[in-house]
């Protein structure tokens, strides 16, 4: 078994048919060839791969894997109110692979009924390259009324606000907007500095509910942004990842409408996160590269350098 795991993981290494070639990169340039390595059995170099197939929050298997489920203090949107009690690994039959994790935050319009999800990474040794997930994100809530000014988010991050070298890139969807404007949007941002905030910003009028690839590609002093393979918005300049970073999934509402009445849930979805370092390695590679883990029946591969 193991010679055919390889050589499914070799096909695998950068996204690339097992005939070789390196991955071209995304649109609007392209990326530096990469030397092709033998991969090992836990899986092709500077690579991580997860496909969220956990029992709960409380799984050991999910802190091994380097994830953690945010609890208690701070923001942003409702101060305080961030809860493990959102985050699950349901079966669902539109998944690929039939399992997802599933971030519910819930509320009122109350701080006390209110209940904020995020699950992030914890080794901070993510840097240039490709970041990409399939996310299902919600225009309306599973239960309730809808009209909450929620916010479904993928974004990798520096580990403190606080850093010399603060980076920070989100991909934020705000089904029934926020801060003023009206929904549906997507928010594409890249951040400088978090305080003062110095960030630079492209929003995307247009409804997203459902599943899509998203992708970060970070390569030659560029961050580029992609929705199911097409490019929304690219920064340059001090707007680019300038230290290593974790990767969060967050769902959270930035404000309380407490007049909408009885309780709302709302619901997103991450079917599995992707991770090739210094490469930029287009949509159709990412999934060609994902559809190979799941036909070898491979659930997890980490092998990035630890910080």
């Amino acid at each position: 078994m193991l010679p055919a795991l390889l050589g499914a993981l070799a096909a695998c290494s950068s996204g690339a048919p097992a005939t070789g070639g390196a991955a071209t990169g995304a649109k609007g340039g392209s990326a530096k060839d990469a030397p092709s390595a033998s991969p090992t059995p836990t899986g092709p170099p500077g690579t991580l791969f997860d496909t969220f197939h956990y029992t709960g929050a409380d799984d050991p298997a999910l802190a091994a894997h380097g994830w953690e489920v945010r609890a208690g203090a701070g923001g942003p949107g409702i101060k305080d109110t961030w809860s493990a009690a959102g985050a699950g690994f349901p079966a669902d039959s539109t998944a690929q692979g039939g399992r997802t994790m599933q971030l519910r935050s819930t509320t009122d319009g109350t701080k006390q009924g209110t209940q904020q999800v995020e699950v992030l990474t914890t080794g901070a040794n993510l840097l240039n390259g490709t970041y990409a997930a399939r996310i299902y994100l919600s225009d309306k809530p599973s239960t309730g009324r809808t009209g909450d000014h929620v916010v479904q988010t993928f974004f990798p991050i520096s580990p403190a606000d606080s850093s010399a070298n603060y980076s920070e890139l989100d991909f934020e969807y705000l089904a029934n907007g926020g801060w003023g404007a009206p929904g549906p949007q997507l928010d594409t941002t890249s951040w400088f500095k978090a305080d003062p905030p110095d960030r630079v910003t492209k929003a995307t009028k247009q409804a997203f509910g459902g599943w899509h690839l998203m992708t970060i590609t970070v390569m030659d002093g560029k961050a580029t942004y992609a929705m199911d393979g097409k490019d929304l918005y690219t920064s340059s300049g001090k707007y680019v990842l300038r230290e290593k970073v974790d990767v969060h999934f967050s769902n959270w509402f930035i404000d309380l409408l407490p007049a909408i009445g009885g309780s709302r849930s709302w619901d997103m979805k991450v079917n599995w996160f992707y991770y090739k370092a210094d490469q930029a390695v287009p949509a159709a590679e990412v999934q060609k590269t994902v559809d190979g883990f799941y036909a070898a029946g491979t659930e997890y591969v980490n092998t990035v350098p630890k910080s």
